[in-house]
């Protein structure tokens, strides 16, 4: 059975109804055509809940954007969606054309601030969410009462005499859910080792972030990264928040995380208080607690093994108003500085990496005060 607009209905009764599926689920591809952003593709995805999402084949398989029922669900920067032929590789480049999005991928041979390593100037978070993909394949497939719906393609960072990484991702969502998946494979296919880093840069944005905003994630122990090159850092909690403050410093929190049963962290970010004024305005809806307290989150699922490390990035200022949960199986200091230390992974001429993270919406409080993230708040780290 498959639950559409509140209704149970079989593949066949649901076929019945519409004259083709794409009224109900499916993609849709476009291409910008002004400003820096000219020339990119996109493709949009809707499941037929109020879920949708835009992925950019031209900016690495990235999600741009992402909504619920027209409630945005990430942060938005001012760049736009810009083009990768105006990607600016040396120092903080990067940063004109970080569009913030729902998963912006760091990597994969630096995270972390631009440095030179044996030989190598590298910039600020790596150059993969800049790189075309190829082989791009959008489709969909019916499997039994599943309507299936789905992204895929190959990325290739590499250089003559360099490393030759090839990331092949495949995003994935389904006729009535409120959650994507995304799948990737690193592959090594050149002759030399290559050093691997990779870091899932997921921004949430208002309303999700507001004062009343809670965090929940298995912590066992929560440190605040202090940058030593940033005289201006701040001290913090993470799991507190505000409305937008002027000269607000961003600080960044590192998360030792307990797996379940299964190796799989979840992180929640929720506002339960999501819709209370606006409810509060409306003719009759004075005291209906089910409009003044709707609520809304966002959950990221992945593997520990895969992203044994966990950065929280909180920023509160005026226009940069946003949460990154960012599953990594590096540091963030640099690769020269990581090296230095002994923390970059590398992967063998012929080996390959498997990361899988889920993205997912909660959508009212029934949700989010499920037994589910009550079990995993961190109101105790070390």
């Amino acid at each position: 059975m498959i639950e559409v607009y509140g209704q149970e209905l079989l593949r066949s009764d649901l076929l019945k109804r519409v004259g083709d599926i794409s009224q109900i689920a499916g993609f849709r591809r476009s291409t910008r055509t002004e400003g820096n952003e000219k020339g990119v593709s996109a493709v949009d995805f809707y499941t037929g809940t109020g879920f949708f999402f835009t992925v950019l084949p031209d900016r690495g398989l990235d999600i741009s954007f992402a909504s619920y029922r027209g409630i945005p669900l990430c942060w938005r920067s001012s760049t736009g969606d810009v083009s990768p032929h105006f990607y600016e590789m040396q120092g903080d480049g990067w940063l004109r054309s970080f569009y913030g999005g729902l998963l912006a991928t760091c990597g994969m041979v630096n995270v972390g601030p631009a440095n030179e390593d044996e030989d190598e100037q590298l910039g600020l978070h790596g150059r993969v969410s800049n790189i075309p993909a190829k082989n791009v394949w959008v489709d969909t497939r019916w499997e039994g009462d599943r309507y299936q719906i789905w992204i895929q393609g190959k990325v290739r960072e590499t250089s003559v005499f360099g490393h030759n990484l090839e990331r092949t991702r495949r995003i994935s969502t389904e006729l009535g859910s409120n959650s994507v998946k995304i799948e990737d494979l690193v592959e090594n296919i050149g002759w030399q080792q290559s050093p691997l880093m990779i870091l899932f840069h997921i921004n949430i944005g208002w309303p999700i972030l507001d004062q009343s905003t809670e965090f929940f994630a298995p912590s066992t122990r929560v440190k605040q990264y202090i940058d030593p090159n940033n005289q201006h850092t701040t001290t913090g909690q993470h799991d507190q928040f505000d409305r937008p403050q002027p000269d607000f410093q961003e600080q960044v929190f590192l998360h030792d995380m307990q797996a379940d049963d299964n190796n799989h962290v979840y992180v929640v970010l929720a506002n339960r208080d999501f819709n209370r004024e606006h409810a509060s305005n409306l003719d009759g809806a004075v005291g209906s607690t089910s409009l003044n307290k709707r609520g809304i989150g966002i959950y990221v699922r992945y593997h520990k093994t895969q992203f044994p490390k966990f950065v929280q990035w909180k920023m509160l200022g005026e226009s940069i108003y946003c949460v990154g949960l960012e599953p990594a199986n590096c540091g963030i200091t640099g690769r020269s500085t990581e090296r230095a230390a002994g923390e970059v992974e590398h992967l063998e001429p012929g080996g390959r990496r498997h990361y899988e993270v889920e993205i997912g919406v909660l959508t009212d409080n029934n949700q989010i005060n499920s037994d589910r993230w009550s079990t995993i708040t961190s109101s105790q780290p070390s």
